[in-house]
């Protein structure tokens, strides 16, 4: 069910990525690459630590990306689910590319911006996970229908009222606008419809219009107020009963496929199983999946609450980055500071954990653990270091450091080497935020 690939324009921008010339906006990459393009640099496999990279400077493992890519593939392929995977993550292009090579239907989004990002490199599928009632948004994505008979884009509806606002901005629209009703993950949670009784309101007044059509249900179970395992498959349920519901009420007579769509990167091993029990309706459903952290996966938040720690079988990701900074004091032996700080390394879930240490640049220095030493705090451009008693470090090693929350990692950095196990790096990841 994955789209073959992006549309001949987005391949075309794609490839240009490689044609950008490399120079001071962005960070980490080696000050005598300035004037080359990407591609040229790339082709010269640098190597991470003797190459002439910066720190500090964030690297993304070849392998492990390759890893987390294959496994959610093949997770998905097991389950009977489609995929659409969360760019918001990474906002990269390359990476959604990939993605859609790797099985997935198209990529979801959160706001309109991220939309004409996708659309700009070709993505053909779309769901923004959101309601959209921004006038020139509304009618920017109607002209992108109208223009491309293949191009397909659902989004939210949550509220009679946000009915009223799309069809006043989508009126003479060539294409109606294929929405799902939200289910609000329960009182007190985020977006979405709190009872099924407003749901069938909204889902009455999107049958009212001309610029609509209701094309299914959606919403994410991460925001299931106290969640463990059997509130988040009750809610679940739920979500499943309202579109068995919608489709006994005739409301998606004349569609080819019906959209159920939830899943975030804590839970899809509830969702998988809850999909698995939706019964036959009128239309195929299209059992629509949306985790998107697993592309890099992390060491902190996302290593503790995986579905992969409750279904060992099923595999296991493997975080992917890791932040690359230098000593640049030891003012005493039980603290030293590094130059990387809140505007390289994501800090709002966890601080950065120190994993390895190496004693400088040399591409044949050897790595050693960091048992002993960890991050207690963090300045704009500085990490606080605390040492234990009798470790070594010393002014200029290099630290390597796992961190916490791929969503805020990826947006701190414009281009991201991609880096064998044995340092060469091999490519350059172009973020859009």
């Amino acid at each position: 069910m994955a789209a073959d690939s992006v549309s001949g324009t987005g391949a075309e921008r794609l490839a240009s990525l490689a044609d950008e010339r490399v120079d001071h906006r962005f960070k980490g990459l080696p000050p005598d690459a300035d004037g080359l393009t990407v591609g040229e640099l790339a082709a010269q496999r640098r190597n991470l630590f003797s190459g002439g990279f910066t720190t500090p400077v964030l690297a993304l493992s070849a392998e492990r990306l390759d890893h987390n890519l294959r496994l959610m593939e093949t997770y998905s392929v097991r389950h009977g689910l489609a995929f659409a995977p969360h760019g918001k993550t990474s906002m990269a292009p390359q990476l959604f590319q990939r993605q859609i090579e790797h099985g997935a239907w198209g990529i979801t989004l959160a706001v309109p911006h991220q939309v004409r990002v996708a659309r700009a490199f070709g993505v053909q599928r779309v769901f923004l996970a959101n309601e959209v009632v921004d006038a020139a948004a509304l009618r920017w994505v109607s002209a992108q229908l109208a223009a491309d008979p293949e191009f397909r884009f659902v989004c939210y509806v949550d509220s009679v009222r946000g009915v009223e606002l799309m069809d006043s901005a989508l009126r003479g629209a060539v294409r109606p606008v294929d929405v799902v009703v939200e289910l609000a993950a329960g009182e007190g949670a985020r977006t979405g419809v709190r009872t099924e009784e407003e749901c069938s309101a909204v889902a009455d007044a999107v049958g009212g219009v001309d610029t609509l059509r209701l094309v299914g249900v959606a919403g994410y179970e991460g925001e299931v107020p106290d969640p463990d395992s059997e509130r988040v498959r009750g809610w679940l349920r739920r979500l499943v009963s309202l579109a068995v519901d919608f489709d006994k009420d005739g409301r998606f007579e004349g569609l080819d496929q019906v959209v159920v769509s939830a899943g975030g990167s804590a839970w899809f091993d509830a969702v998988a199983d809850v999909f698995a029990g939706i019964p036959e309706l009128s239309v195929p459903v299209l059992k629509l999946l949306r985790s998107g952290a697993y592309v890099s996966h992390d060491d902190g938040h996302y290593r503790k609450i995986t579905p992969f720690n409750r279904v060992p079988e099923e595999g296991a990701l493997q975080p992917a980055f890791r932040l690359w900074a230098q000593v640049v004091s030891r003012p005493s032996a039980e603290q030293a500071f590094v130059n990387a700080g809140k505007r390289d390394a994501a800090y709002d879930l966890d601080l950065p954990e120190v994993q390895v240490v190496r004693s400088g640049a040399d591409a044949g220095a050897g790595e050693r653990s960091a048992d002993g030493i960890a991050v207690t705090g963090l300045s704009d451009q500085h990490a606080w270091i605390r040492t234990a008693e009798g470790v070594e470090l010393q002014v200029g090693d290099w630290v390597g450091m796992g961190l916490s929350h791929p969503c805020t990692s990826f947006d701190k950095w414009e281009l991201i080497p991609v880096v064998e196990q044995d340092g060469t790096v091999v490519d350059y990841i172009r973020t859009y935020f």
